[in-house]
């Protein structure tokens, strides 16, 4: 565990306020709404926005991140919409999922240290079935020269954390491309996810 990325989230979670707002992340909620709902799985899922979304949905919503004040955030929200989810905290490696247990994982800014997110990205793609789709929007490399411009967009500043298409091609090789663009966006998320930025946009069907 880099104690510095955990000490970032527990601190930003920590606050009153909500990181990144409580309404879901625009692709996610356009993704899921073509969907019949079954089980899905948010890594690095912070304060829930997205899980709780999904858990209205009537989705089967499971979710893990290493802060426990994003959990206690995520599980306040829960109790506000009147769902329920299950939410680990911990390492990816030390948690409590099963191959082939769910039919969606959706990676949501799941920015993972550079020297693990590969490896992660592996582990995952045990969890999902035959069939299952991963639903993903993260920041690109190219999005460092818009967080220079503007800090209010957020995002990782290190270039090795940020994704390429070619990134994701290789880490998820066993996929059908959906769909796989990399494009700028217009973020209004909370606090920390505002203004123009560039991001990687992938849909992908496990073979």
């Amino acid at each position: 565990m880099k104690n510095n990325w955990l000490k970032k989230w527990e601190d930003r979670y920590s606050k009153k306020e909500f990181a990144y707002g409580e309404l879901p992340n625009n692709y996610l909620k356009e993704q899921l709404n073509k969907l019949n709902t079954g089980s899905i799985l948010f890594p690095a899922e912070g304060e829930g926005r997205n899980a709780i979304f999904a858990a209205k949905q009537n989705w089967n919503v499971s979710a893990f991140d290493i802060s426990i004040e994003g959990k206690n955030k995520a599980l306040k929200l829960a109790n506000k919409n009147n769902v329920s989810i299950d939410y680990q905290v911990g390492e990816l490696p030390n948690l409590n999922y099963s191959n082939n247990q769910f039919d969606v994982i959706a990676f949501i800014y799941a920015h993972f240290p550079a020297d693990i997110k590969s490896n992660y990205h592996k582990l995952l793609n045990d969890f999902l079935r035959v069939g299952g789709l991963i639903i993903f929007e993260a920041f690109s490399k190219k999005h460092l020269s818009y967080r220079i411009k503007n800090e209010k967009v957020g995002g990782p500043k290190d270039l090795d954390t940020l994704f390429s298409i070619e990134e994701i091609k290789h880490d998820f090789s066993n996929y059908e491309i959906v769909e796989l663009v990399e494009k700028e966006i217009e973020l209004n998320e909370g606090k920390y996810h505002n203004g123009k930025g560039s991001v990687i946009r992938f849909v992908g069907r496990k073979k």
